[in-house]
């Protein structure tokens, strides 16, 4: 089973614009997979998985890229970033558009030579596992989220299709293969994925303690990060703490949201607030063996927030935009909004709700953005209601399911 992508949509448009363009995103997410269905056959392909080609584009980058015809797909590039210069004086040479198609895992490693060689000719994508709507197969369907003052249509998850989808996660082969049983899918994906590459990179000589740091994290979703804390439950520096939780989040696995704030006032919490962008994983370190006991478990509503916050990232970055103006806001006098989003000068404030009768209570901190002198467009509660629900006249009750 076939799910189609947000992303391919921008794909259409980058193909015409840029020689280079790079997904990057976690395994498993389906990055070769999509490309390769959008080249149709056209197009060359090869893997840096396979070693014996990686030691060859390693050795002889030159001599490798002649072998193929363009234009090329090249699976997993950070295992031979030799390739880069040499696809920089391809296009130089050459120059035309959708001539390499990359994609690659660990963005850390790929960003440096990105920069330094292919500045200006590159487009980068960002790939998470399947959004809600890519799941309901109209993945066409929504723009990156904002608020809206009226909704012309209304979508409706109910409270067991939620938590089945936070539980179950998005990885596609979790969909296309409804009986592959999801405990020994993660245990697989740990072991294989996050282990092999991002254990590897940094450098842990005990599996067991990287395991740990997991399960540690995944615990503590929706909440300030606190590295002291990590390190005393861990057993290990904060300074290794902090290496392994930038590995995981320019890896895709993690998502630190940041405060908003301003030089106005320094009475703000300036600590990032931490997510998984699959929350399968998460509630697999967690130990919740199915949708029904953690929807009563004592992480339900951090897991609901975590839901949200990953499905509005990954209405952007499935988009093709950044997301650098999505925040969280949360003072030393305790007012806190779950998320703002920060679009052509105008601040769009949401709380998150495992509730099905929001009230204006729930919106009540909204005016404290006053003071930031910034006009404030519409807001929302993002909840578990049945249908649109006005609370003021600028802010809606809606579904989880309208993202």
């Amino acid at each position: 089973m076939y799910y189609q992508r947000t992303l391919e949509k921008t794909l259409e448009n980058l193909e015409k614009t840029f020689p280079v363009i790079l997904i990057t995103g976690p395994r498993q997410v389906g990055k070769s997979f999509l490309l390769q269905k959008f080249a149709k056959g056209k197009f060359s392909y090869v893997t840096l998985d396979d070693l014996m080609l990686r030691e060859q584009a390693s050795r002889d980058p030159k001599l490798f890229l002649s072998k193929y015809d363009l234009p090329i797909i090249i699976d997993e590039i950070q295992y031979a970033p030799q390739l880069m210069n040499y696809i920089k004086i391809l296009v130089d040479k050459d120059r035309k558009n959708g001539m390499f198609w990359l994609t690659g895992s660990q963005k850390f490693e790929l960003m440096q030579g990105v920069s330094e060689t292919l500045a200006g000719r590159i487009a980068i994508l960002d790939l998470l596992g399947l959004s809600q709507s890519e799941i309901e197969k109209k993945p066409f369907s929504t723009k990156p989220y904002v608020p809206l003052r009226k909704y012309d249509h209304f979508e409706e998850l109910s409270i067991n299709e939620v938590y089945y989808r936070v539980w179950r996660g998005s990885y596609p082969e979790l969909y296309k293969n409804k009986e592959l049983e999801w405990d020994r899918f993660y245990s697989s994906y740990i072991q294989t994925y996050i282990e092999r590459d991002i254990r590897n990179l940094a450098q842990v000589a005990d599996e067991k303690k990287f395991f740990v740091f997991l399960s540690v994290l995944a615990a503590r979703i929706g909440q300030l990060i606190n590295y002291d804390d990590i390190s005393k439950d861990v057993g290990i520096s904060v300074k290794k703490i902090k290496e392994w939780v930038s590995l995981l989040e320019t890896s895709g696995i993690i998502y630190l949201l940041q405060p908003y704030y301003s030089n106005l006032t320094n009475r703000m919490i300036k600590t990032p607030k931490l997510y998984f962008l699959d929350t399968g994983l998460a509630a697999y370190l967690t130990r919740w063996d199915t949708f029904q006991v953690l929807e009563k478990g004592a992480m339900s509503g951090a897991f609901f927030e975590n839901y949200v916050i990953s499905e509005i990232v990954k209405s952007y970055w499935h988009n093709g935009k950044e997301i650098g103006n999505l925040f969280f806001y949360r003072d030393r006098d305790g007012k806190e909004i779950d998320l703002l989003i920060d679009k052509n000068g105008k601040l769009y404030p949401i709380e998150i709700k495992k509730k099905s009768n929001p009230t204006i209570q729930d919106i009540k901190h909204f005016s404290v953005l006053n003071k930031f002198k910034k006009p404030i467009d519409c807001g929302s509660v993002i909840c578990l209601c049945d249908d649109w629900i006005p609370l003021t006249e600028k802010v809606n009750a809606v579904n989880v399911g309208i993202i």
